[in-house]
């Protein structure tokens, strides 16, 4: 009887710490500073070409002065967490790089995940 009462005990302590009241589980106003979209694709150097590893990858929100960032991966591949919105990409490029294809403006919503986005560089 006395391990029944230590477990519901146990039990019940466990859940009033773990439902917090209150408190929303996903709160929606604009000081809210969580990330609930993605922005995710691959850089290349040239149309057909190589992934570039290493450039820093920035999502720009066309409604302030918001700005997000990545480094692309080995693999060319960059994923970056962002507030829904418009958002343009920006890419560091090296002297005698110009940007040769971008997704244009990117609409991320709510949970959005936009994926398999091509960015090219080139000269």
């Amino acid at each position: 009887m006395k391990r029944r009462l230590a477990a519901a005990l146990a039990l019940a302590a466990t859940m009033a710490i773990a439902c917090r009241t209150g408190q929303p589980i996903y709160d929606r106003t604009p000081e809210n500073q969580q990330t609930p979209g993605t922005i995710a694709g691959i850089l290349y150097a040239g149309v057909g070409g190589d992934p570039v590893a290493g450039r820093g990858i920035h999502a720009v929100a066309l409604a302030g002065d918001r700005r997000y960032s990545a480094t692309s991966s080995v693999t060319g591949g960059f994923s970056i967490p962002v507030p829904p919105g418009k958002y343009r990409l920006e890419i560091d490029l090296r002297e005698g790089e110009r940007l040769l294809r971008s997704p244009g403006t990117i609409d991320i919503n709510e949970s959005d995940l936009d994926a398999n986005l091509e960015v090219v560089i080139g000269e």
